[in-house]
């Protein structure tokens, strides 16, 4: 790839994580978890008060060497599926929205289990997306089960690899469970992870039983991490984007340092949400300028540091498909593929990642073959330079019917499944479609016609049992 949008410097980046680390070991944070307590009592660090921590320099240095640069991920057949790491980039949908526009009429109304399967066998058909999450929220089950729900919906509609959200250690357990079925055991499912975990502490600087359960139930099993805070600038954390990024640094950083001293080269992934508190509306917005500007200097930080990293794309604060809507979801979109970001999630969010769209996600699914044909650069080679062809054709010729562009116009020219690459005439003539309207009778289509690969019988009912037989205390 060439060129890339950077902000930081070596020094700049220097200054963002020494700040981290002055945050860590003279400031402190609140851990609510007596078994992280000990393992970071036992390694070193100094326990102010029954839960305030302030971690030494040389813990987070010791992690730092531990933590896998790379992590491998596989789908569903145990095939090789995503390199998390570098400036590799994949993409998926988003998770756990509470509302969605309905693909068949158009209403906006609350999710259910159905949207979250019809999610997973869309994103399987799509040949851009490379990852799925839960997309919507069931809002027809239990809360205490509804994530568990929607693990099953994604395993039994798509072959692709998963990024799941749990509850707690419970329903963990059982997403575990399933994940090591699929897999074939506990250790094979180690040794080519299925599935990455979704983790959040709570800024500012606090640390959740839940969140610190989960991330040693990873750590144990070898499930990939993302320990992602998301510090509000203005609300959780500082509003300049350089201390809101160092405060995020040192929350994620925490969360590296337990994760290595449970399982040393355990998979871990970095993050921040820099989410931005508008200070007009008191709404937390997803594609402010500044939060993008936040996320960039994110990504650069987790080169540096040399660790895989959590983003985003394909969002948008708008309330419905429309003109802010494609500008916002394509440009935070098309800076990830740039700046290199790693496992990229929110395809198909609008409304600050409250509503979500099938349609919306056909659209970035579109964009993402596109802009992969934009950042894949220019091939030189005798073949492309093509001066053979061009004495072949002579002054005032044409190479409409020279064998060199039948040979390469596939490779050549990128084809749109939806875009309008047509004159008015003949647009007109089609049925004068606009490109939220072909995106939903694409939707429609691919879910009339496109059947994932199946499970096994035995294996569909090994899983059913244990998400039918789960209980969320007990």
């Amino acid at each position: 790839m060439g060129a890339r949008l950077s902000y930081l410097s070596d020094d700049d980046k220097t200054a963002i994580y020494e700040a981290a680390l002055e945050i860590m070991s003279t400031i402190g944070q609140r851990v609510h978890h007596p078994e992280a307590l000990e393992l970071l009592r036992a390694a070193g660090a100094e326990i102010v008060e029954p839960d305030l921590v302030k971690i030494p320099r040389e813990l987070v240095e010791k992690a730092r060497r531990t933590a896998p640069a790379v992590i491998e991920v596989y789908d569903r057949a145990g095939e090789h599926a995503m390199s998390l790491g570098r400036t590799n980039s994949y993409f998926g949908n988003g998770s756990a929205v509470t509302g969605v526009y309905d693909v068949e009429t158009g209403e906006h109304r609350p999710t259910v289990l159905a949207d979250g399967e019809m999610a997973a066998r869309l994103c399987d058909a799509l040949p851009q997306v490379d990852f799925v999450m839960a997309y919507a929220h069931p809002g027809d089950f239990d809360p205490h089960v509804a994530l568990l729900q929607s693990f099953r919906a994604m395993v039994k509609n798509t072959s692709k690899p998963l990024c799941a959200v749990a509850e707690n250690k419970r329903d963990l357990a059982a997403m575990t469970e399933i994940a090591a079925a699929v897999r074939g055991g506990g250790a094979e499912l180690a040794a080519k992870p299925y599935f990455v975990l979704y983790l959040e502490p709570t800024s500012a600087l606090s640390h959740p039983v839940d969140s610190l359960d989960k991330l040693l139930v990873c750590a144990d099993h070898g499930i990939p991490a993302i320990y992602s805070p998301a510090p509000l600038a203005g609300g959780t954390a500082p509003i300049t984007i350089a201390g809101q990024i160092a405060q995020g640094t040192a929350e994620s950083l925490l969360g590296l340092v337990i994760h290595q001293l449970r399982n040393p080269g355990a998979p871990f992934l970095y993050g921040v949400g820099p989410a931005v508190l508008d200070m007009a509306t008191s709404q937390s917005s997803y594609n402010a300028p500044e939060y993008l500007m936040g996320y960039v200097c994110a990504v650069e930080l987790a080169r540096w540091l040399d660790l895989p990293n959590w983003g985003y794309a394909g969002t948008t604060d708008a309330q419905v498909i429309d003109a802010q809507a494609g500008m916002e979801a394509a440009e935070l979109t098309f800076l990830s593929m740039v700046i290199g970001s790693n496992l990229n999630h929110d395809l198909g969010y609008l409304d600050f990642g409250m509503t979500g769209s099938l349609e919306l996600i056909v659209l970035a699914d579109e964009f993402l073959a596109l802009n992969r044909k934009l950042v894949a650069g220019v091939e030189v080679t005798p073949e492309t330079l093509a001066v053979d062809v061009v004495r072949d054709v002579g002054p005032g010729g044409d190479f409409l019917a020279h064998r060199h562009t039948a040979k390469n116009v596939r490779k050549a020219q990128w084809r749109p499944t939806i875009i309008n690459r047509q004159g008015h005439v003949r647009w007109a003539e089609e049925g004068g479609l606009d490109l939220k309207e072909k995106a939903r009778l694409k939707a429609l289509r691919l879910l009339e016609t496109h059947e994932p690969a199946p499970l096994s019988a035995e294996l569909a009912a090994r899983i059913d049992a244990l998400v039918d037989g789960f209980t969320p205390e007990g």
